[in-house]
């Protein structure tokens, strides 16, 4: 037995890190975008870098409602593949079309109608508003792709398949690249141009993750046998209401903590915006293993294999927090050299990376919080994210935050160390249930509830 036991770990092991790959170098591709646009946008000045990145926290939220729906995507089919019931994912997958769209019709539609108040209300100085209102348009143009994009995909991951969407992104990358280039430098289009090529990357990803996921035999359905299904629409909605929300709560969170940077003056900002940017390629690797651990999660779910969810979980945890240590090392020793790529401007540069070394130490708790959230998701246990991010954000990050800048008159280091407080409480409150074998238990059905 204990043989076996050994071998099931080996084997999910081996899964974790070949679903996982794949999903990491598409996550790290998709950052590149972010990248290449602050990258080359810096070069620009420090009001060109404040005109991008004001808008940031609200292109999160924007994003999020589409990450909800294919967290729930994901969730659901992951799980009718583990009990190999072809007809459910056919169903769920012939749904995920219509709300890919909806969303996407209704979100640009909102963005782009309220983006010319959005800098505004970040509290953007007069003198970038225009550029950062005229940026979040354009990119929020081609919203139906980048929900087709963002949902889709989520349904193809679910299938075990992790390369394909790697592929496509990898694509609109290279597109990318090439179009900032032409358009930031050679045309001189600026900012604008910053935005036109991230658009039309977005729009080119959108339309080839649409021929995959048609292509995908497990999710392919008949477009004669389409109709509006009520059941899948209210367990899609179950499960990605609290996922909506917890987005929301922490994308509204995010808000009012830029906002509260914002008031540092442009510098301050700049620093403080360009260090998130930077940070963001060393958590990558675990949002990579969260997509693969909720999908293995949610396979065992299906299968009603409780063995293989602890397995799972155990390895996951493991494997993520020792990724982000090293992440963390890394992040620690090129803090300075990062921030000379995003900027020319030695004070924003020596600023962000004081703030890229203090965040450093706390990478295996983001790490933890990450594959967290997996185990969660693939469960469809949504609910409980929810709360936890809701009291660590508002109750930590948010109130700490705020009492450090308007009552105490501190400065950006007190700032993110406060953010740093809100990731590792997150990471405890969310680990929590998982120690206790009782509750642990509690968290994976019996096979007869299944």
């Amino acid at each position: 037995m204990q043989s076996t036991n050994q071998e099931t770990k080996l084997q999910i092991f081996k899964a974790l890190v070949t679903l996982s790959i794949p999903t990491i170098l598409e996550e790290m591709l998709a950052t590149l975008l972010q990248y290449v646009d602050t990258a080359m946008v810096g070069q620009l000045g420090q009001n060109a870098t404040a005109a991008v990145s004001v808008t940031t926290t609200i292109t999160w939220l924007v994003g999020s409602i589409c990450s909800a729906l294919g967290i729930a995507t994901l969730s659901m089919i992951s799980k009718a593949v583990g009990s190999g019931d072809r007809e459910r994912i056919r169903r769920i997958s012939s749904q995920v079309l219509m709300l890919a769209v909806g969303c996407g019709v209704l979100v640009g539609g909102l963005s782009m109608l309220l983006s010319p108040y959005i800098p505004i209300w970040m509290g953007a100085e007069e003198e970038i508003q225009k550029d950062a209102s005229v940026y979040f348009f354009i990119i929020s143009v081609p919203m139906v792709f980048r929900a087709c994009n963002s949902i889709l995909g989520a349904s193809i991951r679910a299938t075990k398949d992790t390369k394909t969407p790697m592929y496509i992104n990898l694509s609109a990358n290279l597109l990318n690249v090439a179009l900032n280039y032409l358009m930031i430098y050679a045309l001189g289009w600026g900012v604008t141009g910053a935005a036109v090529a991230s658009a039309v990357s977005y729009t080119l990803s959108g339309c080839c993750m649409f021929i995959a996921y048609r292509r995908n035999q497990l999710l392919h359905w008949e477009w004669k046998s389409f109709k509006v299904d009520g059941a899948i629409l209210a367990d899609c909605a179950k499960l990605s209401i609290p996922v909506l929300a917890t987005n929301v709560t922490s994308c509204l969170g995010y808000v009012v903590f830029a906002s509260l940077v914002t008031g540092m003056g442009t510098t301050i900002f700049a620093a403080h915006s360009i260090a998130v940017t930077a940070e963001t390629i060393f958590y990558i690797p675990g949002y990579g293993l969260r997509t693969a651990t909720s999908a293995l999660i949610g396979i065992s779910l299906g299968e009603g294999n409780r063995r293989k969810f602890e397995n799972t979980s155990f390895i996951s945890v493991l494997l993520t927090m020792a990724m982000m240590v090293l992440s963390g090392g890394v992040l620690y020793l090129t803090a300075y050299p990062l921030m000379c790529v995003f900027t020319n401007s030695e004070e924003v540069a020596r600023i962000g990376a004081e703030m890229l070394k203090l965040v450093a130490f706390s990478e295996p708790f983001f790490g933890l919080m990450v594959v967290m959230e997996g185990i969660y998701y693939g469960l469809g246990r949504t609910k409980y994210t929810f709360w936890v991010t809701t009291l660590s954000m508002w109750g930590v990050r948010i109130l700490f935050t705020w009492i450090c800048v308007e009552l105490w008159n501190q400065g950006l280091t007190e700032v993110w160390y406060c953010m740093i407080a809100d990731n590792v409480c997150k990471a405890v409150l969310l680990a929590l249930p998982m120690l206790s074998g009782r509750r642990r238990r509690a968290l994976f059905p019996d096979e007869d509830a299944l």
